[in-house]
């Protein structure tokens, strides 16, 4: 079982080869389910000698009657049939409990151990690779709904057991005729080379429509969020959206037609051929029997020899097959599961100092990848600890960049940051994210109850309600919050409900895009003990009085921290200790608001635009300005 499926290597994972793969699976399944395992394989095992044991119990009891027998020399062969045939007809049940219950533990083990290596991925770059996305979403489909790990051995032990039927009935058509015994096996050749090559088929086949499934399934979530619900509907883009999903699910349905035909058809062709070999041994063990050669537990036998190896070649080949494909599909599990981190860890990380000096960016350059604009070339800053830093300037002109940097969720392409003298590469990356707080421009809603989305910022203040709301009167949403339903336990969801509302599910509750943009801002004021606080747009929602209110929360919180504020209303930003304005990717101006506006350069340019829009008698070129500002 050679060979794979050609993924390719951009998406930073590697291919591993079927042995390892095999190996791997083994081990996952030993692991997740040691006793379950064993318990499963005893009766997989010994159902591959139940049919030769039938088929020779058969012949004997059929041999002694036609000899004439006794009862005392029949009892024992009989025994030996009804004693198979229980076992026969228990065994299947036990089995297929015993898969189910291997799938069960298998999935939910492969499962933790696939979402703790996601969560393990320090930056966000291989969440922006769509191949990378293609195998995690094969990944999860295929070793955890179904767990190919377990798919794999059960097929070994597939294989194994065809391993002793052929074995057993082959030794018997041997006793009886070899030359009919070599034109079965011959004749079985074909049959395990086509299901071999049909497998390669099928894993190729799910990772070449892996990209239209995908865009399906986004089109199916589009077409049922409550998020995008509203602009559909408005705009009348259903039908669009709803062709554009089931274009790529008719892409899939025609790659996959192509491959049940090829099946149809090769596997229609060694059918025949099986009944060929068949009909051919029949019309010899019958004419054997005529001359006397065979006796009619002989002809029994030969028959059920036949049939037995036919069927158990055929077992064995879909087996074969069927491992050959579950160790294809489970390579992406491997790779995903498997993959280093993307961004460089230092072996003996340093320690990450408290923040007494500040943070400087030393001539950082950074690009997304090769193929895309600089979009940040040379910087140069220096954020004084206990100070606040504004970051200024155009859409596109860096400044989401920077934070994303500041965090760590990519490295410069060129340059360093240093934390107080310590570049950020060189000390673990759960430890200076642990000294950081922030509210990004495009902050989460977790379909979770108020605390817990709150708690989210600190999963030590779950217990512990008083800091919750603490950090939610920061805000200036307690008040709201306390208001709902149930309070701070109210879900702040329409998708599920809580236990507790199961009779009453509309009781989740959705907050206004201002409430949520306050309720992240709380969960940021939960981190209250951090170095660095990095706000991104955090008034962004916020209608004027509300924005007043949480700026002034803001300052009243920032006074003597080290914070990073970035904002399109610089009205916001004016009692900040220094403004940076970025243009082009680099820094074209530093300074306080006075200093700036003085200057009589990009900020003044900048801020002389907004404020007109607030101005009664303006011309009209004033909001066109704005809209370019904003």
């Amino acid at each position: 079982m050679s060979g794979g499926v050609n993924t390719g290597a951009d998406d930073g994972t590697a291919t591993a080869s079927a042995p390892r793969r095999a190996l791997i699976a083994g081990r996952l399944v030993a692991r997740a389910a040691p006793g379950t395992l064993a318990l499963y394989a005893l009766p997989a095992l010994a159902t591959g000698a139940l049919p030769v044991a039938t088929a020779w119990s058969t012949k004997l009891v059929i041999d002694r009657i036609v000899a004439g027998g006794g009862r005392a020399e029949l009892l024992l062969p009989a025994l030996a049939l009804v004693t198979a045939g229980l076992v026969a007809g228990v065994t299947p049940h036990l089995v297929r409990y015993l898969r189910t219950e291997l799938d069960r533990r298998v999935g939910l083990y492969a499962q933790d151990r696939l979402f703790r290596a996601v969560d393990r991925f320090v930056g966000l770059g291989r969440f922006e690779n769509p191949r990378f996305l293609d195998r995690l979403r094969l990944a999860q489909q295929t070793d955890v709904a179904s767990p190919a790990a377990a798919q794999a051995v059960d097929g070994l032990l597939g294989i194994a057991r065809s391993a002793f039927t052929i074995a057993g009935f082959v030794g018997s058509l041997s006793l009886i005729s070899p030359l009919m015994t070599a034109l079965v096996l011959v004749a079985g050749a074909p049959a395990l080379a086509a299901e071999i090559t049909l497998s390669r088929r099928r894993a190729r086949t799910v990772w070449d429509i892996g990209p239209a499934e995908r865009r399906e399934f986004f089109y199916q979530g589009l077409l049922t969020s409550v998020e995008a619900a509203k602009e559909i509907r408005l705009f009348g883009t259903g039908a669009f959206l709803r062709g554009r999903m089931l274009a790529d699910r008719r892409t899939a349905i025609s790659a996959r037609r192509a491959l049940d035909l090829r099946e149809v058809r090769v596997q229609a062709g060694l059918g025949l051929l099986a009944a060929l070999v068949s009909g051919a041994g029949l019309l010899w063990a019958v004419g054997a029997a005529g001359a006397g050669e065979l006796t009619p537990g002989d002809v029994a036998v030969f028959i059920a020899a036949v049939v037995g190896v036919q069927g158990a070649v055929t077992t064995l080949a879909n087996d074969v097959a069927g491992v050959h494909q579950s160790l294809l599909l489970f390579d992406h599990y491997v790779a995903v599961t498997g993959a280093g981190p993307e961004l460089p860890t230092a072996d003996t990380p340093l320690p990450l100092p408290r923040l007494r000096r500040g943070i400087e960016l030393r001539d950082v350059w950074f690009r997304y990848s090769p193929d895309h604009p600089w979009v940040l070339r040379g910087v140069d800053l220096f954020v004084p600890h206990g100070t606040s830093v504004g970051l200024v300037g155009l859409n596109g002109s860096g400044k989401s960049t920077l934070v994303k940097l500041l965090c760590r969720f990519y490295d410069p392409t060129r340059g360093a940051i240093l934390w107080d003298g310590v570049d950020i590469r060189h000390v673990d990356v759960a430890e200076l994210r642990r000294n950081i707080s922030a509210v990004f421009q495009d902050y989460m809603d977790y379909d979770m109850t108020v605390s817990e989305n709150i708690a989210q910022g600190d999963l030590d203040a779950l217990g512990d309600p008083g800091r919750i709301r603490t950090a939610a009167r920061r805000a200036g949403v307690d008040d709201t919050l306390a208001a709902l339903p149930h309070g701070y336990d109210t879900l702040l969801s329409r998708i599920f409900f809580m236990e507790s509302d199961k009779d009453d599910p509309a009781t989740g509750v959705l907050l206004s895009g201002g409430q949520c943009q306050r309720l992240a801002l709380a969960r940021a004021f939960l981190r209250d003990r951090r170095d660095l606080m990095i706000l991104d747009e955090p008034s962004a929602g916020l209608d004027a009085a509300a924005e007043y209110e949480v700026h002034s929360s803001l300052r009243r919180y920032r006074a003597g921290r080290t914070s990073l504020l970035v904002s399109h209303r610089l009205g916001a930003l004016r009692d900040v200790d220094t403004l940076v304005v970025l243009s082009g990717g680099r820094v074209a101006e530093q300074g306080d608001h006075a200093a700036l506006m003085a200057a009589e350069g990009v900020y003044a340019r900048l801020f002389t635009l907004q404020a007109s829009g607030y101005r009664a008698g303006d011309g009209p070129g004033a909001p066109s300005a704005l809209k370019d500002v904003r």
